[in-house]
């Protein structure tokens, strides 16, 4: 990855094929951009949308509902969940 320049830009370079350079440079033509602002544009909310897929949890409002019932009054620990919680303290160590 390249280090931002003092202007706090940092290059990309790519190889691809004409006829995709072709089709985004008459994409961003359409849109009345530059081939850089409508990479730029495209390729950015393209990053954000996966970036939030992959760390954003969406639930059901059934499921919203049931998370926030949870929280405020948790289930009582099983004898499996209390073993494994004992199992866990013995296997691990505060530093």
């Amino acid at each position: 990855m390249a280090a931002p320049g003092k202007d706090g830009t940092a290059r990309l370079e790519a190889r691809i094929p004409v006829p995709i350079y072709e089709t985004l440079l008459r994409a961003a033509q359409l849109r009345g951009m530059t081939l850089t602002g409508y990479l730029i544009a495209a390729a950015g909310e393209d990053a954000r949308r996966v970036v939030e897929e992959a760390e954003i949890l969406r639930l059901a409002r059934s499921d919203q509902i049931r998370f926030a019932e949870a929280l405020i009054e948790p289930p009582k620990p099983t004898d499996h969940l209390r073993r494994a919680a004992e199992r866990h303290a013995d296997l691990i160590q505060p530093r």
